[in-house]
């Protein structure tokens, strides 16, 4: 099977939830630090409990060092009180979704529920499928 797999998340998002999740990625992208690619992204994700996290990406004259959006959005996370992520997106440059590099798709992996929906310009996924075969903590304790 080629492209990405619509596999259905453990429990289905809402339209809703996905537009709301958009406009917050989107604003979120309007605060990212982009001066020396100028590409500004942003991120935001539903967590199992229902709160909302977003980020955006923080760039670094030592390009190693830039923080990606999802890396923002994962510390909001445990700023807010933890807990896993069940719906997740991100838009770059002019609003368009945008699918997460292998970096941030193990940052989701390691903070992800059952079945994290992730919505690409292809359609929803799971971050299963985007990240096959994922190393995480159980690959620790084998």
């Amino acid at each position: 099977m080629t492209g990405t797999t619509t596999t259905p998340p453990a429990s289905p998002v809402a339209a809703a939830d996905w537009d709301r999740l958009r406009a917050a990625a989107a604003d979120a992208m309007e605060r990212a630090y982009a001066p020396y690619s100028g590409f500004r992204v942003g991120a935001a994700a539903l967590t199992e409990d229902g709160r909302l996290v977003s980020g955006c990406n923080v760039e670094n004259a030592a390009y190693g060092v830039t923080l990606c959006a999802e890396c923002a959005l994962v510390g909001q996370l445990h700023m807010t009180g933890g807990g896993r992520l069940r719906a997740f997106l991100c838009v770059g440059g002019d609003g368009r979704l945008i699918t997460p590099c292998g970096r941030c798709r193990q940052l989701l992996w390691e903070f992800r529920a059952p079945g994290l929906a992730v919505l690409t310009a292809a359609g929803v996924t799971t971050v299963e499928a985007l990240l096959p075969e994922a190393f995480g903590p159980d690959a620790l304790e084998a």
